[in-house]
């Protein structure tokens, strides 16, 4: 029998009514009690880290999660993190950095309606996501409305509606079909390595979306006080070039020793900002290509690699390496 340890951090699934609304309120043990009784394969065990509202999630609260199962790593079989789905996909990216070589299952699910109420999806996403942490498999996931997506390409779209969640630009990894797990594509299986934590973060990035008339002169702040900028470009990663041309802005940051990512504000397809003038103009040597990572995944990405190095060549080379699948290589 597998032995699963349910790891709780707060949102919707915990909340409960407040003076100002929906607030996280219920314990591991409460939550836990929803896998009971149940005809499961499992037993298990929970433990809460916090009770936050995901919206509350910081970098620092990424590293007590994963310290948590690096600690916790040996004795059991799987994990199950209960997460609010709002800052979701930044924490199933981060911690797929984190955790490096990892051979057993973490999967991190919620819902969109707490899980004392009748019409909750809770209960759902709790007893798939346990019945996944049971499986063979190594690396992170977000299992949701009966899905099952990879850590790095899980991207919340939806507000309300319990498919919250789309797989972008990758395939989902496999779906729930009457009890049973249905896999879409093969999982690449670590073996005979270490599991190693690397949780040394630096949170001083920034992520800048483009916008028609944005003024170059903020580059000048961003210069000043980050180490990181992601700029999210039109289309495939495109930059005004004429009139507030920002060109000259961002060959500044370079030049100051600040990295800098280029990504689009699409969410299907990625960047290339090779094919128009407007791309290539800002085609740097140093520039970072994101390819088609989501802003997900590039953000904590971007904190783990300048927690690693420091030099914008090394840089560049890590964050444009392909790890957990969080890119495709073409």
């Amino acid at each position: 029998m597998k032995k699963i340890l349910l790891l709780t951090t707060g949102g919707t699934i915990a909340s409960v009514s407040g003076e100002n609304g929906l607030t996280p309120g219920m314990t591991d043990e409460e939550i836990v009690s929803y896998l009971w009784g149940e005809n499961h394969r499992y037993t298990v065990e929970s433990k809460a880290l916090m009770g936050i509202d995901s919206t509350n999630m910081q970098p620092e609260c990424w590293v007590c999660i994963a310290e948590a199962v690096y600690e916790n790593y040996d004795d059991f079989d799987g994990f199950v993190i209960t997460h609010g789905t709002d800052t979701m996909g930044y924490t199933s990216a981060a911690l797929s950095y984190m955790l490096q070589n990892i051979a057993k299952p973490v999967v991190i699910t919620g819902s969109q309606v707490p899980i004392t109420c009748e019409n909750t999806d809770a209960r759902k996403n709790i007893g798939d996501a346990a019945r996944f942490a049971c499986e063979d498999i190594g690396g992170v996931f977000i299992v949701f409305d009966s899905k099952v997506i990879i850590g790095t390409r899980a991207v919340k779209v939806r507000t309300r509606s319990f498919h919250a969640f789309e797989s972008i630009n990758h395939p989902y990894v496999a779906f729930f079909e009457g009890g049973e797990i249905r896999y879409n594509k093969p999982i690449s299986q670590v073996r005979n390595k270490e599991m190693k934590l690397e949780v040394s973060l630096c949170p001083d990035i920034f992520l800048l979306k483009l916008h028609p008339g944005i003024k170059p002169e903020l580059f000048d702040f961003l210069k000043c006080h980050y180490k990181g900028v992601i700029i999210e470009g039109f289309g495939l990663g495109g930059i005004p070039t004429q009139g507030r041309s920002l060109v000259h802005k961002i060959n500044e940051l370079i030049q100051a020793g600040v990295a800098v990512v280029m990504t689009t504000q699409c969410l299907e397809e990625g960047e290339d900002r090779t094919l128009y003038e407007v791309g290539r103009e800002a085609a740097g040597e140093l520039i970072i290509s994101s390819k088609d990572m989501n802003t997900e995944a590039i953000v904590p990405k971007l904190m783990w690699v300048l927690g690693k190095a420091h030099d914008l060549r090394e840089v560049k080379r890590m964050m444009e390496t392909p790890i957990a699948e969080d890119t495709t290589t073409y």
